[in-house]
């Protein structure tokens, strides 16, 4: 009884030292191979950070001397600013030795937690956030859960987050398995610090999904890792989606010392010993924020690619069982599948967020937090709400969105392509970039200083333009994005078949052309929007639809939101009413 006491009060003690209200927030996605039309493996995620940094940044392949040492850095996304060790959520790094496009000048250094050893060649990756997808295929993908331990970093402790774990995967392995073991050594040997935290990763031939926890002893971390059916459809958003840990299990891999921490610190109940640990239940008090926070978004997504389940909705409470890990589709899914998803506010359901009072005249989906909604990890029961909105899997705070996509009938370097929307996804556009240098509208994107060559700016100002008059310009948004996507998978598909035996020969050579046409189309997407945003703004100027040949059309409002209004209390006779 002491011990677990002891244990409780170290659990309480680790909590306390961060707060509660983190950055991320995010959806992300596995398709299967089998999952898709064409074979393709898709990891998605959407960043949905508060404002954060939301550069696209390309981290070149380098070979290091004997005895280098590779820094690790602390992460602002984790619970917040780390000013001792000069990490900020904008800029997220400053250290020119990862890229030249985070030399940043007139920035502070970011000083390294501590150091790892390095290895003769690390491999190139396009950054975020979080690490994105490297030069051969290896792709991740985030979501932050709520976790009964949260603690902030200690040099010789705790110095690895998900976000470093995931670059120095990215910097180092070829394959999912690889990455696993990897993260899970370092984690193990270095320490875990920050929230828990769903990693999905996958390769050409195989999707994994690893969790992760900080430990309630204040070393090490807690870490398991399950396979995604070849032939399905993951989706996590905010809360673990890993559940019994059978040991043996062949599509399962864990922390050599998971069970033993467990049951020596008293976060597993003794007498559950002879049941399967639960990962969930075990580590964390299940979703985050409020209720169906996360858990509404899973069901979303899996009724979206399964209807034919007839999920429900609706659950007994924040640990249910009612949705599986994954889930074969009704369909194999395709690129625009996964962007439907991404951009949607439930739309067409009962929780849909266009609908209703709050959604205003013209239907915005967006629904404002205040200092009265919950936030951060308060998966708890007994926490008292005055109220929530629903949470879409398109959120008004989105920071950027990528699609990893990896085509098995595609020649080497030419296979992997990052669809990228920055800003709200439902609002913007996906541009396809290559793992090489990424276009400087994609790196200039800090939200605290506005750049009008900034593609991150571009669409901000779209998106938050839309919100005027929401149901009118979506449509408008809609047509656009889906002609530029349309006509961005058409240069992909020609320079992928145009460049296919240079790649074999000479695949540098093929890259550079491959990104140089792609960056290219992507500088042509922006320049088009900024033009666009002023399409929109002449269009529905002055709360008019114009055009060119007949201007301030009226359309006012709706019979539907009038109601909601005095407007039938209005001044329609001399008479006092």
């Amino acid at each position: 009884m002491k011990c677990f006491f002891s244990s409780c009060m170290l659990v309480f003690f680790l909590c306390s030292l961060c707060p509660l209200n983190y950055l991320n927030a995010c959806t992300t996605m596995i398709v299967t191979k089998g999952a898709s039309t064409d074979g393709s493996t898709f990891v998605a995620h959407s960043d949905d950070d508060d404002l954060a940094d939301q550069s696209i940044i390309y981290v070149p392949a380098k070979d290091w001397p004997k005895g280098a040492k590779r820094p690790v850095h602390g992460s602002a996304v984790a619970n917040g600013d780390l000013p001792k060790f000069k990490d900020f959520s904008e800029p997220r790094l400053v250290d020119s030795s990862r890229s030249p496009d985070y030399a940043h000048p007139g920035y502070p250094k970011s000083v390294p937690l501590d150091y790892i050893p390095q290895v003769p060649h690390t491999y190139a990756y396009l950054d975020g956030n979080y690490g994105i997808v490297n030069e051969y295929g290896l792709m991740f993908g985030e979501c932050t859960d709520g976790a009964k331990v949260t603690n902030n970093p200690e040099p010789g402790k705790r110095i690895f987050y998900s976000s470093e774990l995931s670059r120095v995967a990215l910097e180092r392995c070829r394959t999912a398995r690889d990455a696993i073991q990897l993260i899970g050594d370092l984690i193990e040997h270095y320490g875990y610090y920050g929230t828990g935290e769903t990693l999905p990763v996958a390769d050409s031939q195989e999707a994994w999904v690893i969790e992760m926890a900080p430990s309630p002893e204040g070393t090490g971390g807690l870490w398991v890792a399950q396979r995604v059916p070849d032939g399905e459809f993951f989706v996590a958003a905010n809360e673990f989606r890993i559940r019994d840990i059978v040991p043996g299990n062949p599509d399962q891999m864990y922390a050599r010392s998971l069970f033993n921490v467990v049951e020596r610190t008293g976060i597993r109940s003794p007498k559950d010993k002879k049941k399967p640990m639960d990962w969930l239940t075990t580590v964390s008090k299940g979703e985050y924020s409020h209720p169906y926070y996360s858990l509404r978004r899973v069901w979303r997504a899996f009724s979206l690619a399964a209807p034919s389940l007839k999920l429900s909705p609706w659950v007994q409470d924040g640990t249910t069982r009612a949705y599986p890990f994954s889930v074969k589709p009704d369909a194999k899914m395709n690129l625009s599948d996964i962007k439907k998803i991404y951009r949607d506010h439930y739309e067409g359901t009962e929780f849909d967020l266009t609908k209703g009072i709050a959604a205003g005249p013209f239907g915005c989906p967006n629904r404002y937090l205040g200092p009265k909604d919950p936030s951060g990890d308060v998966g708890d029961p007994s926490v008292k709400l005055e109220g929530a909105w629903e949470r879409p899997i398109s959120m008004f705070y989105t920071g950027y969105v990528f699609i990893n996509q990896l085509k098995p009938n595609a020649q080497f370097p030419l296979n992997v392509v990052s669809w990228i929307a920055l800003n709200t996804p439902a609002e913007s556009v996906f541009v396809p970039l290559a793992v090489a240098k990424t276009p400087r509208p994609y790196v200039n994107a800090n939200p605290k200083k506005y750049d009008p060559n900034s593609a991150w700016w571009t669409y901000n100002l779209i998106g938050e333009y839309s919100n005027i008059k929401y149901s009118y310009m979506i449509k408008d948004i809609q047509s656009k994005a889906l002609k530029d996507e349309e006509s961005s998978e058409r240069i992909v598909n020609d320079l992928t078949y145009r460049l296919e035996n240079i790649a074999k020969t000479t695949p540098k050579k093929a890259i550079d052309e491959f990104s140089k046409a792609l960056n290219q189309n992507a500088e042509r997407i922006c320049k088009d929007w900024q033009n666009f945003f002023i399409e929109l703004h002449f269009k529905y100027n002055q709360g008019f639809i114009n055009s060119s040949d007949k201007m301030a059309q009226k359309v006012g409002y709706s019979q539907d939101w009038l109601k909601y209004t005095n407007y039938k209390q209005g001044p329609t006779t001399y008479r006092k009413k």
